[in-house]
Parts: structure tokens; sequence; C-alpha cells
């Protein structure tokens, strides 16, 4: 299915000016990283449904937590970051309680240029790539990656927190899918989670990742935490 991806949307022409976007809180995506969502809102269950019609591309997208935490409301929308990631629904089910259960696979980071009226229960934004185009290249910038550094450190924060991993399937993926999930699985606050979103390229973002690991272990049990200010 990335394959597949990576041939429909090449250049930053095949992607929409005009996306819906789904605001929430904590929660990112990454080009060819896949996000599992679980849709029970009715506006963005009707979202979901318009989107399937069409051509399945949400805008996953932080509230802006330094003007607003709760989401929105229909007569006060939450303000929402300036950089987001769409993605492309390739796989979804329909619940018997009327839930949708669906995955993104991220395609390109945008920034925001408007937010569009509409008679819709979900918001539209005008977006912009140009600041993003590598994200439309596979594997742009994975030979850069300090892999053994990300893995020693990873491997010593699950051992810390007494977690399992799949490390058969760690050693198979490549430094983009390895560094893109871990940031969106990643345990950490919604400022931790812009930062990993709006890094320049891989390299940087696992750098970031590598940093804040090595915060949380060096932060032990005397609840420090690892925000970024």
């Amino acid at each position: 299915m990335t394959t597949n991806l990576s041939h429909r949307y090449r250049l930053i022409k095949d992607l929409p000016q005009i996306i819906p976007v789904f605001p929430l809180n904590g929660v990112i995506l990454l080009p060819r990283s896949n996000l599992p969502l679980n849709i029970f809102e009715p506006r963005y269950l009707e979202m979901t449904d318009d989107v399937l019609a069409g051509e399945r591309l949400i805008g996953m997208i932080q509230p802006d937590s330094g003007k607003k935490t709760s989401l929105s409301t229909d007569d006060e929308p939450v303000p929402v970051r300036q950089t987001g990631c769409v993605g492309r629904i390739t796989e979804f089910s329909e619940m018997d309680d009327g839930r949708l259960l669906i995955t993104l696979t991220g395609i390109c980071r945008f920034q925001i240029s408007d937010e569009l009226s509409n008679d819709k229960p979900y918001r539209d934004f005008q977006v912009h790539y140009n600041s993003y185009e590598d994200d439309l290249l596979p594997g742009f910038g994975e030979t850069k990656v300090d892999r053994e550094t990300l893995l020693k450190v990873l491997k010593t924060y699950l051992d810390v927190h007494e977690l399992d991993a799949d490390w058969d399937s760690i050693h198979q993926s490549s430094n983009e899918f390895l560094v893109n999930t871990l940031s969106i699985i990643s345990p950490y606050g919604p400022e931790e989670k812009q930062a990993l979103l709006e890094t320049k390229d891989l390299k940087a973002r696992s750098e970031v990742l590598i940093a804040l690991a090595e915060m949380d272990l060096a932060a032990g049990d005397d609840g420090s935490g690892t925000a970024i200010q």
C-alpha cells in the first residue's frame, strides 16, 4: 500500500490544496507510517464518510494547546497548529455500534494557509506543502540516521520501563519507518509530538527521539518529565 501511495503522490501538485482536518491532541502522523483511529464522534463520522466517497484524504493536526485545550465546539472552533500531515485512508471497517475503525497512511506534511467556510460539521482548510516536498520521496535521508544509537537508546528505554518489543520486526524496518513510527507511538505530550512532526528531516527527528528518551531516563523517578519549553 505504501508503494502504491508513493506512485500516486509523486509531486506536490498531486495533492489537494483543500483538505478536511481532524484536530486531535497528542496525535501526529508522518509520511509512510500508519495511524489507527477510532472514529465515533458524529461530525467526524460524517467527515470519514465524505472522504471515503472522494479522495480518502484527511489532514491530521493538533489543537493549539497554548490557546485552548479542549476540542472545538459548534460556536467556537479550537485553534489549531500551523503544521500537520495529510494521510490517506488505507483500511477501514464499520462496527455494529456505528463506529468506524480506520488506518491513515501518511503522505506529506503541510502548513495551513486559511480555514474555509463550509456548511459541514467538520472543518476544511486550504494548505500548502512547499516546505515538505522531500516527504514525497520514500526513504529520503535514511542514510544519515544514527540507527545504532537509536536502537541502543530504545532498548535501554524499554528495559527501564519493563516494556516488550518485536525486535525481529524492528531490525527488519527501514530507518524511515522506524523513526516515524516511533515518533507516532512515543508516549510524549503534545509539545514533544509537535517537535517531532516539525523536524526538518529524518536525521533531526531521530536525534529528537534520542534526546527525549535520554531526558526521560535521566529524570528517573524525580518527576521532572521531558517537557519541551
